[in-house]
């Protein structure tokens, strides 16, 4: 039987957290979660996670950016891949692709919120290659 997949979800929105763990739990995930991105990249950092959810704006608008950026430039976490939860398109207009602002922000997959349950499932099944 394969090892479960643990998915850390950093986002300083306690409902979200909830809520998101619920659905990653029901998909037969195991969940970490993080009310902030320092808190978060302390759990990363201990091991055992196989996939990120990142919210942008937390504690500083643009801290889920600096917290990818950080993350992708360490070797011993540049590989999990990272989903980028955001609603900033729908409070500034733009867009991100992770097929041409992947030198800007190195994410595998940017998610706008709220999340269809069943898209965020697929995305992280895509980026496991489950």
């Amino acid at each position: 039987m394969a090892k479960q997949k643990t998915v850390i979800i950093i986002d300083d929105d306690p409902d979200v957290v909830e809520a998101t763990k619920v659905i990653l739990e029901g998909a037969g995930y195991g969940v970490a979660a993080a009310f902030s991105g320092k808190e978060g990249v302390a759990r990363i950092r201990q091991g055992g996670v196989d996939c990120i959810l990142l919210d942008v704006m937390m504690a500083k608008d643009t801290e889920g950016f600096h917290i990818a950026q950080d993350l992708k430039g360490d070797p011993k976490t540049s590989g999990i891949p990272i989903i980028m939860l955001t609603s900033i398109s729908q409070k500034t207009g733009f867009e991100f692709s992770p097929d041409t602002d992947k030198d800007f922000m190195p994410v595998e997959v940017f998610l706008e919120k709220p999340v269809d349950p069943k898209r965020l499932v697929k995305a992280i099944g895509d980026v496991l290659k489950e």
